[in-house]
């Protein structure tokens, strides 16, 4: 069983947020390193809500930096969606 690994953001309103780190990955494309994570939240349907950073992972304090190109997030959205379409093939 692998271990989980949670760390704590404090929100926009300064309330502490205990999250568990999904998966981390790095992209040759673009050079960075990136964090999906969640603080196990759900949406009105029921989805557990998915955020995701980018990171610098030789920092002793981790900050997590905001993804703002629309190229980063299609980068991530198709990780994930292969990572569910997996989990889908498992379980059935």
């Amino acid at each position: 069983m692998e271990e989980k690994t949670n760390f704590t953001v404090v929100d926009e309103n300064g309330i502490e947020v205990e999250c568990e780190v999904l998966f981390t990955f790095d992209s040759e494309e673009t050079n960075k390193s990136y964090i999906v994570y969640t603080d196990n939240t759900t949406d009105e349907e029921g989805n557990t809500k998915v955020y995701a950073s980018i990171f610098n992972p030789k920092d002793e304090k981790t900050e997590l930096t905001p993804i703002e190109t629309d190229r980063e997030w299609k980068i991530i959205e198709t990780i994930l969606e292969t990572i569910q379409e997996e989990n889908d093939k498992e379980n059935n």
